[in-house]
């Protein structure tokens, strides 16, 4: 009963603290712990096959509802299969509660089997570590405090600031089962053996008065939400402060911004290539979140050297690869952009904000023009696919070309849409595991998850969940043009024969056989009139879909540059 009572008091304080959510990945040394997260009442448990697909099933589900998210696995090589997700988790400061079970201190560095050392495993990817001590027969009381203090502290360090994942190794022997019959030995609901509090983090007056001064002295200035930006009252925080500053406000299709604050400019992709759109430089560069996805974006902004660029961020973790920023202040963001609106004087009328929304409205008139006479092309499919989201549906953006598409043809509007990437370190696996597990977060939603073939190969097995877990509102898009079309826009693409063997790789899979083996129904899109038609429905019913957009990804380039210019 040792094990027992050690997992079930550790588990104890981690619902009192707020945990809601584990996902677990089955293993026999897990077992003390794998009982009792599925015994407690106030934690709801999933289970996954698969510990790289789980990780981001977890991620997902954190994203969603930016609460500590726990996963737990075996020892050995499974918990080496969460570190991707533990990357992206930490540089996306998305907070996960890692908990890898290990055999005792004697086994280790014995040629056991299963037995690889755990302790520091994920290195500094983590944004805490902890090797829990061994359970123990008859423990002092001192010790069962000790396991609720680490509970509580593995849970405000994950949302802490910044947030992210911590990590709690946990040993045990044998026998790993309690004794038969067994009542979990949960106490009556209460507070948690520690509290956590936190205040909010705000600008002082002198502070935010220094800051409008700024913007007060600078008619031409720019707000830039990045990615993850804050949300709750953000969004309509900066849009009101974008229009009291006359500032545009340029907004990533992953900052929350976008997609609900319809005066947001969205279209800087196109208008910015090449050598920009004439405008004067700014003189000042509010920017909030993360670096933005475009490319374009990110060069303009690293060309004004002659701007005063600040960068707000609650986190304080920097993003700033140009070396441009001047001030970065470490404040709520909602309440910074509150205050500054406070102070300054209002700028209705502002021609500078009027010749930049003149550009944005040019921009998406064009852009109109040129789809509605282009064929089908995976371009095309996106902008469709974001006219016919409704509002208050989620969407997971797989990286490569699918988070480019959606920021080059994600027109800002009124309709809030929940959009999602894993841009932290941009990588192409999991990402269906994360949009799963937003749709598992909120299952009344309709999720779409938008990823391209190479990034659905990467992940396939992860499509378990839709059975696992019930999710009926799911929809999958897969743009298949046949292998990595993003490197076609790189230089390396004139270097054949080694361009399309090593870079390209075509790999002729059909990928209608993952529909019916993951339980997804599946149809093959080859036309724009086929894709409005079969997404509609997807979206308005209750049964999850596989839409595969079979596409040229030569000619679905050559389409992009005749539609963007």
């Amino acid at each position: 009963m040792t094990n027992t009572l050690w997992a079930e008091t550790f588990v104890d304080e981690l619902a009192r603290g707020g945990l809601q959510a584990v996902v677990i990945a089955p293993g026999s040394r897990s077992t003390p712990l794998t009982l009792a997260f599925a015994a407690h009442p106030a934690i709801r448990h999933y289970l996954h096959l698969d510990e790289r697909s789980a990780a981001f099933f977890a991620l997902g589900l954190a994203l969603a509802t930016t609460r500590p998210v726990a996963l737990l696995c075996t020892s050995g090589t499974a918990g080496a299969n969460y570190f991707p997700a533990i990357i992206e988790a930490r540089m996306s400061q998305v907070p996960l509660l890692v908990l890898t079970s290990d055999r005792p201190p004697e086994l280790r560095h014995s040629g056991a089997n299963q037995t690889i050392d755990q302790v520091k495993l994920y290195g500094d990817q983590v944004l805490w570590g902890v090797d829990v001590a061994l359970p123990e027969a008859d423990a002092p009381a001192v010790a069962l405090r000790n396991l609720r203090t680490l509970a509580a502290r593995a849970l405000a360090t994950a949302a802490g600031l910044p947030p992210g994942p911590v990590h709690l190794n946990f040993p045990f022997r044998k026998p790993l089962e309690p004794a038969l019959p067994h009542t979990p030995a949960f106490a009556p609901a209460g507070p948690p053996h520690t509290r956590t509090l936190r205040g909010q983090l705000l600008p002082t007056p002198n502070q935010i008065a220094e800051l409008a001064a700024l913007i007060n002295q600078h008619e031409r200035g720019l707000i830039v939400c990045g990615p993850r930006c804050e949300g709750g009252d953000f969004p309509a925080a900066v849009a009101a402060l974008a229009q009291t500053s006359g500032y545009p406000l340029l907004a990533d299709p992953l900052s929350g911004v976008r997609f609900g604050q319809a005066a947001a400019v969205g279209g800087y992709d196109t208008f910015l290539r090449g050598d920009g759109p004439g405008w004067p430089a700014p003189e000042v560069i509010l920017r909030f979140g993360h670096l933005p996805v475009s490319k374009w974006l990110n060069e303009y902004l690293a060309r004004q050297a002659d701007a005063r660029l600040v960068h707000v961020q609650a986190s304080g973790v920097w993003a700033d690869d140009s070396h441009r920023v001047d001030t970065f202040l470490q404040a709520d963001g909602a309440a910074t952009c509150r205050a500054l609106a406070a102070r300054l004087t209002p700028r209705p009328g502002s021609p500078w904000a009027a010749q930049v929304q003149a550009t944005e409205a040019a921009t998406w008139a064009a852009l109109d023009r040129g789809l509605a006479g282009a064929p089908f092309f995976d371009g095309a499919v996106v902008a469709d696919l974001l006219d016919l989201l409704p509002a208050g549906a989620q969407l997971l953006v797989g990286n490569s070309l699918p988070i480019r598409h959606v920021d080059q043809f994600g027109r800002p509007s009124g309709r809030e849409l929940h959009v999602y990437g894993n841009r932290g370190a941009s990588g192409i696996d999991g990402n269906l595991s994360t949009g799963l597990g937003l749709a598992a977060a909120a299952p009344q939603r309709p999720t779409v998850i938008l990823v391209g073939d190479i990034t659905f190969y990467h992940d396939m097995n992860g499509l378990l969940a839709v059975r696992q877990q019930q999710l009926r509102r799911v929809t999958v898009v897969l743009l298949n043009n046949n292998g990595g079309g993003i490197f076609r826009r790189l230089p390396i693409a004139g270097h054949e024969p080694p361009f399309t063997e090593l870079f390209l790789t075509p790999h002729g899979l059909d990928f209608a056989p993952a529909g019916q083996l993951y339980g997804l129904a599946y149809q093959r899109i080859t036309s724009r009139a086929a894709f409005r038609r079969h997404l509609a429905a997807s979206l308005a019913g209750h049964t999850p879909t596989l839409l595969e957009a079979q596409t040229d990804g030569a000619a679905d380039l050559v389409c992009l540059r005749e539609v963007v210019g």
